[in-house]
């Protein structure tokens, strides 16, 4: 299975090249476009963060005081809004009463107690909170998605329905736990099932996976 992992790593690094993942001015923003892509595109988290930038509300103790629907209607192209919005105050509520909105505070913790104090926050889930972790804060924690998934599925290293936790150990239990590693890794494996390992009418036949045999 490492053998496999570090193939599949090489070979799309050397035809996608670095992704420069995640795209952010600071790890608040890291943390606020994790939520806000929450079943939406990445096009439509841009737009959203664009506004609260112009309105310079990325910062937590800002948006922690703004009224809740007012913060939903600046938020309105990422979807959901109102849910999100809900989101992130619950976000605000955790960080500020934790850690009195210090992310220095909050990147100090234990990963495995600040994994656990996120995914008791209300609409922060295993994907959500591990790309917090692993965006934001620098921890080496491997984030799961739905690509990740599907590219490992069809080619027999997990079952698409495979537990979050699950798909997870075998990344962590075959690579070394490293930051830049994973970052690139999660990139890497986002492309290519955009632009690939489609649900639908994948290119298989043009994958760059395509010649990678299992050991």
């Amino acid at each position: 299975m490492k053998g496999e992992l570090e193939k599949i790593f090489k070979r799309l690094y050397f035809v996608f090249g670095p992704q420069h993942w995640w795209p952010a001015q600071s790890a608040f923003e890291v943390i606020v476009g994790a939520i806000l892509t929450q079943n939406t595109s990445w096009s439509n988290v841009e737009k959203a963060v664009a506004v609260l930038r112009k309105n310079k509300l990325l910062n937590a103790r800002r948006m922690q005081r703004m009224p809740v629907r007012r913060l939903a209607g600046l938020i309105k192209s990422s979807g959901y809004y109102n849910i999100k919005a809900a989101r992130l105050k619950s976000f605000l509520e955790f960080f500020s009463r934790h850690y009195s909105a210090k992310l220095g505070d909050l990147a100090g913790q234990e990963p495995a107690v600040l994994r656990k104090q996120l995914l008791a926050v209300k609409g922060i889930g295993p994907e959500t909170c591990d790309s917090i972790l692993l965006y934001a804060l620098g921890k080496p924690v491997f984030v799961v998605d739905a690509y990740t998934k599907r590219i490992l599925s069809r080619h027999g290293l997990a079952k698409e329905d495979a537990p979050y936790r699950e798909v997870q150990d075998i990344f962590m239990r075959n690579l070394k736990p490293d930051v830049k590693l994973f970052n690139e890794y999660h990139a890497l494996l986002v492309k290519l099932g955009k632009d690939y390992c489609r649900k639908q009418n994948p290119k298989c036949e043009i994958c760059p996976l395509r010649s990678i045999k299992k050991d």
